[in-house]
């Protein structure tokens, strides 16, 4: 008997994307029946709705969806299709499977990557509750609640247990967001309780993006500019001469910074090389 899957090709390059993926799904050779809906731009012009009532309907009978990109509005117009979807059906769990494959030659061939993310999907800054205080102030409400808080905990310690594996890292922001991100880690160590074998940590998620490319053994330069404007030019050879010099894969990260502490960085990193930049960055830590 065929599975029965909803198929939402989705806008701009969905489509193209969505019949890759079904002739990849198909090539398994599972059989596998799709219903086709539409949602996005397309669906509007048909329908008049971004999200007509039949792709619930659909979703509804197959409880299996492959969705394709839609492309929202940035800084106006209508919320993200994909958050609709999440709150309207309570898809509180982003699973995210990340593992490095065997013979695909990438930058990072060789690092042994193999990790799953658990995001929580229906809160946080994702419940899009925005209004305008007075003219010219405008607040975005970061909604942390306790129900779901251990929800995806729980289904975090749940597939960890069941896969065999052995950690549990709770990514936050509490040194800064302490009542929010708070309330989320009390959650997270309430439930660990429940699974003492797996071993359960907490990173503030800065730290956690840096151990994760540091004990990569990829060198990191950090470059600091003031606004989008960077001649990237003229620090193309500053780039190159640390790569050169250390033999290592380089990455550039471009954050918001004062042009003060952009001059201080450049002129502390003219003429040493990863070793002093990666220790620069753990200090940071």
């Amino acid at each position: 008997m065929a599975h029965r899957i909803t198929l939402i090709p989705g806008d701009g390059i969905g489509p193209e994307v969505a019949e890759a993926t079904v002739r990849v799904v198909e090539a398994t050779g599972a059989a596998v029946a799709w219903e086709r809906v539409d949602a996005g731009e397309k669906a509007l012009a048909e329908t008049g709705k971004l999200l007509p009532e039949g792709v619930y309907q659909s979703l509804a009978r197959t409880h299996v969806g492959l969705k394709g990109p839609t492309a929202p509005p940035i800084g106006g117009g209508h919320k993200s299709i994909n958050v609709t979807l999440r709150k309207k059906l309570d898809l509180y769990t982003n699973f995210r499977p990340v593992r490095m494959l065997p013979g695909l030659k990438t930058r990072f061939q060789g690092v042994p990557i193999d990790m799953i993310i658990f995001r929580e999907n229906t809160e946080d800054l994702y419940a899009g509750l925005e209004h305008e205080v007075v003219p010219g102030v405008v607040e975005s409400l970061k909604i942390i609640t306790r129900t779901a808080s251990l929800r995806i905990a729980r289904a975090t310690f749940q597939y960890v247990q069941r896969e065999g594996r052995k950690k549990v890292t709770a990514v936050h922001k509490a040194n800064i967001m302490k009542m929010s991100d708070g309330l989320f880690l009390t959650c997270c160590r309430e439930v660990a309780a429940d699974f003492p074998a797996i071993k359960y940590e907490e990173l503030i998620v800065d730290n956690a993006r840096d151990h994760f490319v540091l004990e990569s053994g990829v060198q990191v330069f950090s470059v600091f500019a003031e606004n989008d404007h960077v001649d990237r030019h003229a620090l193309k050879p500053r780039f190159q001469a640390g790569q050169h010099a250390h033999g290592a894969e380089v990455g550039v990260e471009i954050e918001l910074s004062a042009q003060r502490d952009v001059d201080a960085f450049v002129a502390a990193a003219d003429g040493r090389g990863g070793g002093a930049l990666e220790a620069d960055m753990r200090a940071r830590e």
